[in-house]
């Protein structure tokens, strides 16, 4: 690495969801999803990706992406999967407490983490988690931790000059992309537009065994209990009950008459 070049510390925040490949439930008496079959969310694969290329740009060698996450103990596989694509250590928040948090106690949480690790100069995140799907998490980070906040970034470059690091970011839209600059430290919500996430390889899978996770609790962040989980969330799921099945559609056998009847069934569906 140039010594010109101060080193650059990533965060990428990761979450273990349920697979999208299975039907969701939800458990217990509180109605939280069932998280028995889950893997690394896909989302965030393309944050984890982004920040491997800019550390890459950087110089690679002295630069530190770091994976956090926070759940019960099988959240571990969330990091350990971040760590065989690329990132170079793991950070856990594991505490009965946090079971049952919403967006923003997750946010807290999340918020106090990045306080604790104290050198992160740029929080990176997936533009939603695949299982809640809300997008409330990077901005209510960035709120929480009073930093420049980038939303849906389909890409991203990094400058250096004797001013310090900036942040390059294109936003695309519908029928408009801008172009915004950042100072760091900042947090930035990347879209599923901005690369192709690479495999983990042999390598990488070997090389993930000797990488360090550090396990934290509450206690350990300064955060207290009533301020995550069901206790500190602002919303909750008053009842919920399973799909109905799905009924067969209907069959429009052609006669000579079919497209007039198949206007009339989308006329009668208020589809046209």
């Amino acid at each position: 690495m140039d010594e010109a070049i101060p080193a650059l510390n990533i965060a990428v925040l990761v979450k273990h969801v349920p697979d999208t490949q299975f039907d969701r439930h939800l458990d217990g008496e509180h109605r939280t999803t069932d998280r028995s079959e889950s893997i690394l969310s896909e989302l965030d694969e393309y944050a984890l990706e982004a920040a491997l290329q800019l550390v890459e740009a950087q110089g690679g060698n002295g630069h530190r992406v770091m994976a956090v996450t926070m759940g019960p103990p099988a959240a571990v596989n969330a990091v350990k999967k971040a760590l065989q694509i690329g990132a170079d250590e793991g950070i856990h928040l594991c505490d009965d407490a946090l079971a049952g948090s919403d967006a923003s106690g997750t946010s807290r949480a999340l918020a106090a983490v990045v306080r604790h690790l104290g050198t992160a100069d740029l929080v990176l995140t997936g533009m939603a988690s695949t299982d809640g799907e809300t997008s409330l998490v990077p901005a209510q980070l960035a709120e929480l931790l009073q930093l420049p906040q980038v939303t849906f970034a389909s890409s991203l470059e990094l400058t250096h000059d004797d001013g310090g690091r900036q942040l390059i970011a294109r936003r695309e839209s519908d029928n408009v992309a801008e172009t915004v600059r950042s100072t760091l430290p900042a947090v930035v919500s990347v879209t599923d537009q901005i690369n192709e996430p690479r495999y983990p390889n042999f390598k990488g899978i070997m090389a993930a065994k000797k990488k360090p996770i550090t396990t934290l609790t509450l206690a350990d962040i300064g955060l207290d209990a009533s301020e995550v989980g069901f206790s500190g969330a602002w919303t909750r799921v008053e009842q919920a009950q399973q799909r109905p099945p799905r009924s067969q559609g209907v069959i429009i056998t052609d006669e000579g008459d079919a497209g007039r009847r198949l206007v009339d069934f989308l006329a009668e569906q208020k589809l046209l």
